[in-house]
């Protein structure tokens, strides 16, 4: 045993007790996911979303990003659809450009500013196990704005996208 002085009297019970609270730690059995997702869904199958738009490469993107973002963030794995424990289904519904700033130019001509991308969709994420839904929307929307002198609409469809899946992340979260 260590000595203690005197003016040392306060922190050796405090000392004491943190190897102790250590020690208790040492024999719990604690494990994280993130995302909080039901415990028993450890993979994911990510279906391409049906595409009522006239914008066919909306499918790949939003896909794409998907698979990259949706496993991480809900602390699962993507799997093929026969081995899945969850399935996230969808459509594309609408998408649409606009002008929401601009201003008036020379000789009745409009001086654009930035445009809107605005995406919906509708969205599914089934629990294939208790055979459940764990989140559901008719009309999940976003948008992306850019600038129009300077960037394209591009910018403004992967900016829509990421929120889109941010905004499943955010659901699929929301009943947990």
């Amino acid at each position: 045993m260590i000595p203690f002085r005197q003016e040392s009297g306060i922190r050796a019970p405090r000392a004491l007790l943190g190897v102790l609270a250590l020690l208790a730690l040492q024999g719990c059995n604690y494990s994280f996911r993130s995302g909080s997702f039901p415990d028993h869904i450890r993979s994911v199958a990510i279906l391409p979303f049906e595409n009522d738009t006239n914008r066919f490469d909306l499918t790949q993107e939003l896909h794409e990003q998907m698979l990259r973002e949706l496993p991480r963030s809900l602390g699962i794995v993507n799997a093929g659809e026969e081995a899945a424990d969850a399935l996230v289904r969808g459509r594309i519904t609408s998408y649409s450009l606009s002008t929401p700033l601009f201003r008036p130019g020379q000789r009745d001509q409009i001086d654009v500013l930035q445009r809107r991308v605005a995406l919906r969709i509708e969205i599914e994420i089934v629990d294939l196990v208790e055979n459940v839904i764990l989140f559901e929307s008719s009309s999940l929307s976003t948008q992306g704005e850019f600038l129009e002198e300077s960037e394209d609409e591009a910018i403004g469809r992967a900016l829509a996208i990421e929120l889109m899946v941010q905004r499943i992340i955010d659901g699929a979260q929301s009943n947990w």
